[in-house]
């Protein structure tokens, strides 16, 4: 039986599981969407050929909801949505810090919901995806849900618990490659190279060493060594990153973003 998924606030990220969906196979005519502005709908019915429609409209006739709006504006939707969500849907979250529990109090008692924490690479179709299944999400919820978001990128399930940590590793991490690629860029120009340059040697080596750390199934420690002759000019970078302690400053950045993870998952934002 065909079913039906709506994407409610298509942003960018909804945007992306749209198009990622419609590449996979999924038809148009099967897929919903919803927007604040009108010229946005326009904008996203002439791009993918979709129907654009209200919230309540997509409630009442989609099997699958994705809700893809900001966390703040959560709360609101819900309580438009409430009325309209039988209790045989899926509700797939993708806003950040907002446990399934959330959903699962303010909607029909036994839905099913499940958790989703991608990250920014999903619009260039290299995206991380956490899921993590509520109460009343069964496998075929699961797969249903990773077929959405595997056209954009790897999936990978975890038990709530530690959709946390997932955030601070995998949902905050793209900006911390950004901001090392930021700071390696200054670096540099201080060396005298032009920006554009320097801009271009890091990027190649991030994404060189991106592939070979997913290819090749080595420990990230070979993989250095191999590039860390004795007494050669990586030994001494290395020595100068341990010395200015960005081992133990990654890790305390982490268990940051974890913790202000749980404080909005908390409601203490």
């Amino acid at each position: 039986m065909t079913q039906k998924v709506a994407v409610l606030g298509t942003g960018k990220i909804g945007e992306a599981l749209l198009s990622g969906m419609i590449r996979a196979g999924w038809s148009p005519a099967d897929l919903l969407v919803t927007a604040r502005r009108p010229e946005r709908a326009e904008e996203l019915r002439d791009r993918y050929g979709v129907e654009s429609v209200s919230n309540a409209e997509a409630a009442k006739a989609a099997d699958t909801l994705i809700l893809a709006a900001k966390p703040q504006d959560m709360g609101a939707l819900l309580d438009e949505l409430a009325p309209h969500v039988d209790a045989d849907r899926l509700v797939i979250s993708a806003a950040a810090g907002i446990p399934t529990a959330f959903f699962e109090e303010r909607l029909t008692e036994g839905l099913a919901v499940v958790r989703v924490m991608p990250n920014t690479p999903v619009l260039v179709d290299e995206g991380m995806s956490v899921i993590s299944a509520g109460s009343h999400a069964t496998e075929a919820h699961l797969i249903r849900t990773e077929d959405i978001f595997k056209p954009v990128g790897k999936t990978l399930r975890v038990p709530e618990k530690h959709q946390d940590a997932a955030t601070a590793l995998s949902g905050s991490g793209p900006a911390y490659f950004y901001y090392l690629v930021e700071a390696m860029t200054d670096a540099g120009i201080l060396l005298g190279l032009p920006r554009a340059q320097a801009h271009d040697l890091i990027v190649q080596s991030a994404i060189g060493a991106a592939v070979m750390l997913r290819d090749s199934g080595e420990h990230p420690v070979k993989l250095r060594e191999a590039v860390t002759s004795p007494a050669g000019t990586t030994i001494s970078a290395i020595r100068e990153l341990e010395n200015h302690g960005v081992r133990a400053a990654l890790i305390a950045a982490l268990e940051a973003a974890r913790d202000r993870s749980r404080e909005l998952a908390s409601g203490n934002g």
